[in-house]
């Protein structure tokens, strides 16, 4: 044990550059962590979320042409109605009624033409 009015052991000169480099390191670990990786994770976000996006779109077309498939091949048949324009009309009318629910629902922009 040192008594206590003893100097403090010198550090040796090769020390210094340690100390530095992990002043730098800890530096580039905060400024990667308020920087990189917040961006990082929005571009991840955009990615999968454009992918899922387009999946969903993809999906629900399917799904459409299913519909009217099953409906061209599974509606019954009459001689006066042809079941293809009937389907294609009911599909249409369901396209067109949400169309105009959705045309209802808009804000109209502040700009005067």
């Amino acid at each position: 044990m040192t008594p206590p009015d003893s100097p403090r052991p010198v550090q040796p000169a090769s020390d210094w550059p340690d100390q530095v480099a992990g002043r730098i390191e800890s530096m580039v670990a905060t400024v990667k962590g308020k920087t990189t990786v917040p961006v990082t994770l929005v571009a991840r976000g955009l990615v999968f979320g454009v992918i899922v996006g387009t999946l969903g779109v993809v999906s629900l077309l399917l799904l459409v042409v299913l519909g009217v498939r099953l409906a061209d091949v599974y509606l019954p048949y009459h001689p006066l109605a042809r079941r293809v324009w009937t389907v294609d009309a009911a599909v249409s009318a369901i396209f067109l009624g949400a169309g105009a629910l959705a045309w209802s629902k808009r804000r109209p922009s502040g700009r005067s033409h």
